[in-house]
This record gives structure tokens, sequence and C-alpha cells, in this order.
């Protein structure tokens, strides 16, 4: 109750009345009261997903009444971290430059918490791995990135990397899609139960597949920019395994403010044309429930 009145900037004893009236007005109890706090009774666990679409609904309101055409007020902007690297930087750079009045940010994550992210009005739209299919979620293509296998050097072709028998794959945290591609690439090899070795940065990841302690998927464009050419070697999918595409996801409910629009016109989708979804991981609403 104290972290919610000053959020409301108000005084506890008034939000304690309007949770009081709104219960008397429902005629359930939505808290129950303990000398350690409240915590939500069954009542208030059902209320509560229409609590959230209720605030959505008056903050894009607000932005709605706000937006006379000019951009301005905050955007947040999620990506993959490749993304961001290889992909946004110019945009980003075009965008501060031509919008100063924006409170802009770009914060990077898995496909999975970019996704959760935008479905709970925490970010204005994300940049993540496709395909998506989720009924609350609008998606555009934007980019398409080649994988390419890293190994350590002595590595000469896929054959040898998948005839390791004790293979293991470098990855991100959990959620991260390109850990997704790979784990099913490898399924279509026959090569399944694989230990997994997570690290935090794309850096980390790097050097160790570069000391041979596993392999890893990443964009053939992210190995050209970091030149890492004499410390992994990069082996080409067959058959267009490699292909991914990026997207832009976004609610489908929320208001598409200037600012936005303004962003996504400097990132102009790839002339390339969507994907075929033949062979490709995709992010289907079922899993996306569960985030």
């Amino acid at each position: 109750m104290n972290r919610a009145a000053a959020e409301l900037n108000t005084v506890q004893s008034n939000v304690t009345a309007r949770v009081k009236a709104l219960e008397d007005e429902l005629g359930q109890t939505l808290f129950e009261r303990t000398n350690k706090g409240v915590q939500l009774t069954q009542a208030g666990e059902r209320l509560m997903p229409y609590a959230i679409k209720f605030a959505g609904l008056l903050d894009d309101a607000r932005r709605a009444v706000r937006d006379e055409g000019e951009p301005a007020g905050s955007l947040a902007i999620g990506s993959l971290e490749t993304t961001a690297a290889l992909r946004l930087t110019s945009s980003v750079r075009d965008f501060v430059a031509a919008h100063p009045k924006v409170d802009f940010a770009v914060k990077t994550g898995t496909s999975c918490e970019l996704i959760a992210s935008v479905r709970n009005r925490a970010i204005d739209g994300a940049f993540v791995c496709g395909p998506i299919d989720h009924p609350e979620l609008s998606v555009t293509p934007y980019f398409r990135e080649e994988l390419v296998l890293l190994t350590k050097p002595s590595i000469m072709d896929l054959d040898e990397a998948l005839a390791d028998n004790d293979l293991r794959i470098i990855v991100l945290r959990s959620g991260c899609s390109y850990r997704l591609h790979l784990e099913s690439w490898l399924a279509r090899h026959g090569i399944v139960g694989t230990r997994v070795l997570e690290f935090g940065t794309l850096e980390a990841i790097i050097s160790m597949v570069s000391a041979g302690l596993g392999v890893t998927f990443l964009p053939d464009a992210l190995m050209a920019r970091l030149g890492c050419a004499d410390r992994v070697r990069c082996h080409t999918l067959p058959n267009g395994e490699g292909a991914v595409e990026t997207v832009f996801i976004r609610r489908r409910d929320a208001y598409l403010t200037s600012a936005l629009r303004a962003f996504l016109d400097l990132v102009p989708p790839s002339p390339n044309g969507p994907l075929s979804r033949d062979g490709v991981v995709q992010v289907s609403p079922e899993a996306i429930a569960s985030i």
C-alpha cells in the first residue's frame, strides 16, 4: 500500500480507502490483510488481468490525447543484442538527432524476454527473432540474417563438428532464439540432450567457442563486424537452414505514437520479403503464453 501511494503521489490512507470502496462496490474482498502486509485473494487474482488492461488503455488514452503529430515524450524499443549492434545504430543516431523531444531508450534481451515486455506494455515494441504468431501482437518483417555454426578454428567442416560425442552448446540464457534454432537444427541431425553452457555476453560466448568448449549459432554479418576470423571458424549451413528473420512486434491494441512511427520510418523493412517457414523455429501462442 505504501508503494502504491508513492506511485500515485498520494498518502496510504487514500489508497486504502479507494481499495475498500472498490471491494464494497464489487461485493468481494480483494486483499487479505496480515501483519506482514497484504496479498491478493482469489477474487483479486481474477480481477488483476482486467486491471492491467485498464491501466494500459488509460496510458494509451493519455498518449493519444497528448500526441499532436510531433514526436515527443517517451519511447522504449526492445531489441536482440545482435540486431541492435548490426542493424539499428544508424537509425537510433538519426532518430535522436532529429527528435530531441523524445526520451528514447533501447533495451536488449532475449526474444522471450522482449515478447513478454511488449505484451506487458513495458516497452512500445521490439525487434525479435521470428516468426511470431500471437493474436495480441502485430508483426512486421524487417531483417533477414544468416546464422552460421561457430566452432574452434581446428574444426574443418560440419561433419567433424557433429561427430563430437561430447558436443556442448554455448548460448545466452534461456529464451534466446538462436539457442532454440541451434537445438532444433541439432535435433534434425539426430543430436539431442546436449550439455548447455550459458554465458551473459556475446564476447564470452565467442571466447568459450574459441577455447573449444562447444559450438554456437550467431549471425554471419555479426562475425564479419567483430572480426573474429582468427578466433573461431564459421560454418555455413546447407540448404538455407541458417536463414532467420528479424521481425518488429507491438501490441495490436496499443496506440501507435508519432514517436514510434517516426522511428520505424528510419528502419525500412528488408526488400527480400518474408522467409518460408519450412525448417524455421516458430514461437507459438502456447510458448508465448508460458513466458
